[in-house]
């Protein structure tokens, strides 16, 4: 377990999903939150059955708006890793949720207080002018709403069900 040191907590709140690792980089892993967070960071690691040999953790973390996306392009250099970030709404910013799946990269989205992800109208109306069919316009949104890296995540968040949840707090 690990927790900062800094009891401000900052204006924003989320957690970080590690759906599977392996054991080598796990380490690394926990350097890379721990430059964006500014304390040392020790995540508990379990096995993940939804991948036997690979590792899983999850952590609560406090800090700056902006601060899933800081930690999600720390955690990219890693492509074997598959990871999950939220950060709730704050009164200055608004929600996001930030995955990574091996093989299809990074997928963002806005999200709102109860979890759903948030498209917005220009997003909508973009979607809609490059559709040339129904179905076109389906896949689209369907891809917007991050549904197959959803589905691909979903036995990983599966296997994490009932795992307590530790808090960070970024300094400074």
């Amino acid at each position: 377990m690990t927790r900062g040191s800094n009891a401000s907590g900052g204006n924003s709140q989320g957690v970080i999903f590690v759906h599977s690792a392996p054991a080598a980089i796990c380490p690394h892993v926990e350097w890379a939150i721990s430059g964006v967070i500014g304390d040392r960071v020790s995540l508990s690691w379990t096995a993940q059955p939804a991948s036997p040999g690979q590792l899983r953790a999850e952590v609560g973390w406090k800090g700056e708006a902006g601060t899933a996306g800081r930690i999600a392009s720390a955690l990219r250099a890693w492509p074997m890793l598959r990871f999950e970030i939220t950060e709730n709404a704050s009164g200055t910013a608004d929600g996001e949720r930030v995955c990574h799946v091996p093989g299809r990269g990074i997928w963002r989205s806005g999200m709102s207080a109860n979890g759903d992800v948030v498209l917005g109208e220009d997003q909508i109306r973009s979607l809609m002018e490059r559709a040339t069919s129904l179905d076109g316009l389906r896949h689209a949104l369907s891809s917007a709403i991050g549904s197959e890296v959803d589905a691909e995540l979903e036995p990983f968040r599966r296997a994490g069900e009932g795992t307590p949840v530790t808090w960070l707090h970024q300094v400074g």
